[in-house]
Order: C-alpha cells, then sequence, then structure tokens
C-alpha cells in the first residue's frame, strides 16, 4: 500500500486558538484536513525542548522532553482557574498580543507568554492539586514515576539551568560532574522548579497523546525526526557525558555542495564506549520516541555509520575508522531503533558511501527520492528519473525542510531541464506546480512525503542552511488550520492531492 504524507514544522501548523505558534492541539484539524486530502501520514521536524534564545528545532536541550511552547495554553485548566489571560501581567499580555498578531513565529513573544501563563497554572495547580492530594496529584506523580528514566536528569537539568545557566561545564564542580550527594542536595533546594518541570512534561503528554490519538482516529499516523546527535549543552550530554567527545565537533567532510565541508559545533560519540554499553542512550530515545510518534526519520543516517569528527586545530578523521566496524555499528543503530517497535526512515542524501547503501537495502530500510536530485547523472545530458520507477522501498519528496521550495527550484533550472521535468519550458506556475506535485504522489515509493508549501506552490522557506536569521523556522501557515474546510484555496488542493492519491 502507498502512503502520501506531509512535511510541516508543528510550529507553522497555527489555528484560531493559538498563542502566535502551532500546538499540540492543532495537530488534531491538521489531520482532519489530510485526510480529507488522501493523505495518510504528517512528518514533523524535532519537538525537544529548545534551549532559551534558540529557534531552530535541531538545538534542543533534551532529546526526549517535549517543548512546552507547543502546549497548547487555552487547553489547560489550571490556567483558567488562575484567572487565565486577564489575570496574566501586563507585559506577558502584550507579548502574547504580539505573538498573535506577527504573521511569523515570534518566539520570543510566544516563550515570553506562555512561561507567564504555565507559572500561574502550576501556582494553581500546587494549591488546588497537589497540597489537596487529589487524584489529578496521583497522576502526575505516577506519570513521573513512570518517566523517572529520563525525567529526572531532565527536570534537574531544567532547574539547574534556571539557576546557574545553560553552559551545564560552566556549573559548580560537582553539579557538572554529577556527584551523587551533590546532585540530591540540589534536588531538595530546587525541589518546586524541579516539580515545575516534571508538570509540565505531564500536561504536554496529555495533550500530544490526545492529538495523537486523534489523527490515528483521522487515519493519519505521525512520525518524528531523531537528530543525528544532541547539543553539547543539553541534558542528555550532561547525564551521559563519558559518551562523548566534548572537545571534538561533528560534521561532514567536503563535498560537492560545500567545498570546506560543514562543522556543525556538536559533539562527537565515543563509539567505542556507546557500544560498550549496548547503545542504550539510542535505545532509550527509540523508547522514547516510539511512546510518541509511529515511525522516525532518522537524520544524517550515514553519521550513525561513521561520524566524520574535527578537532580544535581542524584535523579531521572518521569515526569509527575502518569499513568493517562502521557497517556492524549502522546495522546495530538501526536495530537498536526497529527494537522499540518503529517504522525507520533513513535520510540519505548527500555523499554516502556505497557501503551504507547496501547495507540499508540489505536491511529493507527506505531512504529518500528527492525529485530535483535523482537523475542519471552518467548519461549524456543527466535526465531526471521518472519518479514511477523509484524502488518501493524508498521514500519519495519533492524538497525537505532545508531545500528552497520547488516553485523557486523550478525556477532556477535552464529550459532544457525545465521541459525534461515537466514538459514546460516556461515560469513556475499552478499548472506546472500540478505537473511536479503528480509525479511525487505518483511515484513508485510506497511512501512519500512533501513539503506543505510544495502542495500549494508556495515560495516560504522553513530553513536556509548555513544562515542565521529571523527568516528561519519562522513561517508560518497563511490560515488557521481549523479554518481550511472554508478556505477555497485549501479546499481545491485537498480534492486534487486526493484524486491523486486514488490513482496512484
Amino acid at each position: 500500500m502507498r502512503r502520501r504524507g506531509v512535511l510541516l514544522p508543528l510550529s507553522a501548523a497555527i489555528s484560531s486558538r493559538s498563542w502566535g505558534i502551532g500546538e499540540c492541539s492543532d495537530l488534531v484539524p491538521l489531520a482532519s484536513w489530510l485526510s480529507s486530502a488522501g493523505f495518510s501520514e504528517l512528518m514533523l521536524l524535532p519537538l525537544g525542548t529548545m534551549a532559551d534564545g534558540q529557534s531552530s528545532p535541531y538545538s534542543a536541550c533534551s532529546a526526549m522532553a517535549l517543548d512546552p511552547i507547543f502546549l497548547s495554553i487555552e487547553s489547560i485548566d489550571d490556567f483558567h482557574r488562575a484567572g487565565g489571560v486577564a489575570a496574566m501581567p501586563g507585559a506577558s499580555r502584550e507579548a502574547l498580543d504580539i505573538a498573535r498578531a506577527s504573521d511569523r513565529v515570534n518566539f520570543t513573544a510566544v516563550r515570553m507568554a506562555k512561561s507567564a501563563a504555565l507559572e500561574m497554572a502550576f501556582r494553581a495547580f500546587l494549591q488546588d492539586e497537589w497540597a489537596m492530594h487529589t487524584a489529578r496529584a496521583a497522576a502526575l506523580a505516577a506519570f513521573i514515576a513512570r518517566e523517572r528514566w529520563w525525567l529526572d536528569d531532565y527536570a534537574l537539568y531544567r532547574a539547574l539551568s534556571q539557576q546557574y545557566g545553560g553552559a551545564w561545564r560552566h556549573w559548580p564542580s560537582p553539579l557538572a560532574t554529577r556527584d551523587a550527594r551533590a546532585l540530591n542536595e540540589a534536588r531538595r533546594q530546587f525541589g518546586p522548579h524541579v516539580l515545575f518541570e516534571q508538570y509540565l512534561q505531564w500536561v504536554i503528554d496529555a495533550q500530544w497523546q490526545n492529538a495523537r490519538r486523534a489523527a490515528a482516529d483521522a487515519g493519519v499516523r505521525i512520525y518524528g525526526d531523531v537528530p543525528f546527535v544532541v547539543d553539547t549543552g543539553s541534558a542528555d550530554v550532561w547525564s551521559r557525558a563519558d559518551e562523548f567527545f566534548l572537545d571534538l565537533s561533528a560534521g561532514v567532510p567536503p563535498d560537492s555542495f560545500s567545498a570546506t565541508g560543514q562543522d556543525w559545533g556538536l559533539p562527537v560519540y565515543r563509539w567505542d564506549v556507546v557500544a560498550g554499553g549496548g547503545f542504550q542512550w539510542l535505545r532509550a530515545r527509540a523508547r522514547r520516541a516510539a511512546a510518541l510518534f509511529d515511525g522516525i526519520r532518522l537524520d544524517h543516517l550515514v553519521g550513525f555509520y561513521r561520524t566524520y569528527a574535527r578537532d580544535k586545530s581542524g584535523n579531521a578523521w572518521f569515526t569509527p575508522s575502518d569499513e568493517h566496524t562502521q557497517q556492524w555499528q549502522g546495522e546495530q543503530v538501526i536495530a537498536a531503533m526497529r527494537e522499540s517497535g518503529l517504522h525507520v526512515l533513513a535520510e540519505d542524501l548527500g555523499v554516502i558511501p556505497d557501503f551504507v547503501r547496501a547495507s540499508l537495502t540489505h536491511l529493507a530500510v527506505p531512504g529518500y527520492k528527492v525529485m530535483r536530485w535523482e537523475r542519471a547523472y552518467d548519461q549524456p545530458g543527466q535526465p531526471f528519473i521518472d519518479p514511477a520507477t523509484y524502488p518501493e522501498t524508498s521514500v519519495a519528496a519533492s524538497g525537505t525542510h532545508d531545500t528552497e521550495t520547488t516553485a523557486e527550484w523550478f525556477d532556477s533550472l535552464a529550459p532544457q531541464d525545465r521541459l525534461a521535468v515537466s514538459g514546460r519550458v516556461g515560469a513556475f506556475d499552478d499548472s506546472i506546480r500540478d505537473v511536479l506535485l503528480g509525479h511525487i504522489l505518483q511515484a513508485g515509493s510506497a511512501q512519500a512525503f512533501i513539503p506543505m508549501q510544495d502542495v500549494f506552490g508556495w515560495r516560504d522557506r522553513i530553513n536556509t542552511p548555513a544562515t542565521v536569521g529571523d527568516h528561519n523556522w519562522t513561517w508560518r501557515l497563511p490560515w488557521p488550520v481549523d479554518a481550511w474546510g472554508d478556505v477555497p484555496e485549501a479546499v481545491e488542493r485537498a480534492a486534487f492531492c486526493r484524486r491523486k492519491i486514488a490513482t496512484a
């Protein structure tokens, strides 16, 4: 069975109730529209808690937690018992007005407004539920006990970050090195803040699971994106520092896309230690992902086989160094992810060694076929490969969150390439949009994920790699998702996609 889906950051999927950003409950009307359009899958970008001041979902300070910025404040009873918006401080209400009025996600305003609202909600919960030992208090206690395996470290990390700053290596040495006595004392000293962070994860877990069930009822499976590695300053690295080289930086070597390669400033796995421990942290990530998603995309899949590491002097190498170990390691990681029951997709874009592609084929792990890059490069004129011939065990795509939109890409092509891929030589228009969209929807791949922009032919980018600014990660849908049934363009797009998917 061929399944078709859409790629979209949750932050972009606003509804009429949203506080300036897409929220958990906004998945419900979004899933309804997707179902009406014949789509049965939704690929989201990472949802981990972002560090203060960050807007990139790939700059998370936790691989396990959900960012409270995605909480639907209007659905929290504790907030309304605390007085709701009218009881918020004036500056926070102003931030809420700014967030809602913006045509892009204003992360600063959203965080300011939601932080105030969540603190109010927590105080009301402490007074009305926790202190009174109610059923809801017992439910939070049960959640804390059940999720202790990741929540304890995360909540304490957040409390200590608030007290000492986010860079854990600059905390007092006993805390940075995780001295047991110091950690126990910190849990006692900062107990209320630790409980606050646990409360936030409890509330967002409930909202997320409700939304996920509603999506499933609409016939839509939700996929998550698992970043290759986490930030050096994250709760995960703090709690497992022995599994990372903190003085090295992960990236990719020079290639046809970048003459200098890329240095991500992220820590490098100590693969010998990770393997010696049975890949336990990666298994834990898979266990957590399985509690949230129906499937996952493994970001930078090749890095799990071999990581490109740089030192401060500019020296660089792959770790592990030999192909035999690299293959064994990559296949162990994939097996660890699959053990959780997740359907695993491989982001295998860029320069990928032949042995990695052979490994993925052997394991029947779907890799990506991005139409613009699928060409017969060894033939005259490098013709585009017909998407209808893509292998079934693959994921067809028109682009990713890092590429320019199909509209921008098409207009950059030479006339002969425009003709080859669409049968037209003119500038991008609705008819060309539908030809290109039809190619992906009717590809031979068992799955396809299309950026929402390409469904409509929009030119708004999600991210431009190697650039920093408010143009990245802040794009929002032009209409609230709960109003799409009344938006003619959205209704027309749903009908078009449903027809194409039905005949795929």
